[in-house]
């Protein structure tokens, strides 16, 4: 299984991240992975530290004949997402993700890969190890927690790095120089519900939405992906408008980062009802698969009966939710005017939570201009208000101006038409990257991004394409060649 990814070339790249996917390295445990990065540095006898919050970096000497170039920061974040199929077994805290080879893809089994941003950290490893590639002075900055809060670069003080150049490694099209990236803050609404017990003459239902592609809430969100919760929650305000449905359990997605996959509901309906009640939500059922046949074609929705649940949420809070999740905006909120195709804001529905008296929805507002961020932060506030949920915002992050005018752009853009006869794509990105937070205490740190091919990053259908990793990596090592001098 993992054997066979070790045969790929080039060989010392994948055979390192063979070796990080046998860690397990969720966002916020991370002590393993930070353990396992200061072993990797001490075994080499490079110097290595760690900092407050658990970043590592890994000192290397320039090789010879290029100690009077620039210092240069390559960057990955030591954390992944962990997502994995509902019928797959697998513990994240204590399990190596399984790799296998499908044509020119590397996936996991039922899970995510980790190659957002193993290939990167694994790049890094491969450079600190080798005796033969040439490069300055070099600074290996493994960040933590990028995933779920971007902790690991809020946390990283000034005055710890001396480098004059950040290569961020955790772009995922081959072709692509990422020169900015948009801002995020997390949106959470709470309130409380009272409970009722179910009534005489009921049936019990669960509806479950599953199948769906889910993936990364900033680069795939102007996709058109179906969206669990958005999708769960038309069919429950259809069934509560004409059959007086009654929700008793709702959980849907798991990660704000993440477009949510999956949903459930547990549900009751008049016995009166039930046929027409599973009529409609099979039409409906049926319309939703088609109106998402093109970009979501595994789109599965069941029903089934189950006993009676003892308790719902009672009719006047449900309806308030229903109507305020039909509302509440989910996906491109407004495109850029500077940027062409660029999302400006966006944001995810991302989790969905009614159990035991309490509702939680979480949300991930991005936006590479601030103004436009808190914008829709205020929609949301307010559709949500209306209903009477608290509302809070944390995790708030900023975006990564593009300069047009980078030193390093100007190397990376004319090398890589160079080696590949064609224009690179330079441009920003919807997701959040850790250059704009990392330049808050560096400013004067010139800085780009760039990787190998990943789709799917954030999903269980996350894979790294091998001849874009080749393609890659030949682009690392000679960028490094032609780092200019001090």
């Amino acid at each position: 299984m993992n054997s066979e990814i070790r045969g790929l070339e080039p060989n010392s790249l994948w055979n390192k991240f063979a070796d990080l996917n046998a860690v397990p390295r969720p966002s916020k445990k991370e002590e393993r992975v930070i353990a396992f990065m200061k072993n990797f540095g001490e075994s080499l006898g490079l110097v290595t530290e760690v900092d407050k919050v658990g970043n590592v970096l890994i000192k290397k000497n320039a090789t010879s004949g290029m100690e009077d170039c620039k210092t240069v920061v390559m960057q990955s974040h030591l954390d992944m997402v962990h997502q994995k199929n509902a019928d797959t077994d697998f513990d994240f805290d204590t399990q190596g993700i399984e790799m296998y080879i499908d044509e020119d893809w590397v996936r996991a089994r039922g899970t995510t890969l980790g190659a957002d941003n193993g290939l990167g950290v694994a790049t890094i490893m491969a450079i600190l190890e080798s005796t033969k590639i040439e490069h300055p002075a070099i600074e290996a900055l493994f960040t933590i927690d990028e995933e779920t809060g971007m902790t690991g670069a809020m946390g990283l003080e000034g005055g710890w790095l001396q480098g004059d150049i950040l290569l961020n490694l955790d772009t995922e099209e081959d072709d692509e120089i990422g020169v900015g990236c948009a801002g995020g803050v997390d949106v959470t609404a709470k309130t409380t519900y009272v409970k009722e017990e179910v009534g005489d003459n009921k049936l019990g239902y669960t509806i479950a939405v599953k199948g769906l592609s889910g993936g990364h809430s900033g680069m795939d969100i102007h996709k058109g992906l179906g969206n669990a919760n958005k999708i769960m929650n038309r069919l429950l305000f259809d069934g509560f408008d004409d059959f007086g449905l009654q929700i008793s359990e709702l959980k849907g997605g798991s990660l704000r980062n993440a477009i949510p996959r999956e949903s459930f509901a547990i549900v009751v309906v008049d016995a009166v009802h039930a046929k027409a009640f599973e009529f409609e939500i099979k039409e409906l059922s049926s319309t939703v698969k088609k109106e998402l046949a093109i970009v979501d074609p595994d789109l599965e929705i069941e029903i089934n009966t189950i006993d009676v649940p003892k308790e719902v949420i009672n009719p006047d809070a449900q309806e308030a939710l229903l109507k305020a999740l039909y509302a509440v905006h989910n996906g491109v909120y407004t495109m850029s005017a500077s940027i062409p195709d660029l999302v400006e804001t966006s944001n995810n529905v991302a989790k969905v939570t009614l159990v035991d008296g309490e509702v939680i929805i979480e949300c991930l507002t991005r936006s590479s201009v601030e103004s436009s961020k808190m914008d829709l932060v205020n929609k949301l506030r307010a559709t949500f208000e209306l209903i009477g949920c608290e509302v809070t915002t944390g995790g708030d992050y900023p975006g990564w101006a593009p300069n047009m005018d980078s030193p390093i752009l100007q190397v990376m853009d004319e090398l890589y038409e160079n080696l590949y006869g064609e224009k690179a794509h330079v441009a920003a990105c919807h997701a959040g990257l850790e250059c704009g937070i990392l330049g808050q205490n560096y400013p004067d740190m010139d800085m780009i991004s760039f990787g190998p091919t990943i789709l799917g990053a954030h999903s269980p259908d996350e894979r790294a394409s091998i001849s874009s990793v080749q393609k890659y990596w030949k682009f690392v090592k000679e960028i490094l060649k032609r780092i200019p001098k001090k």
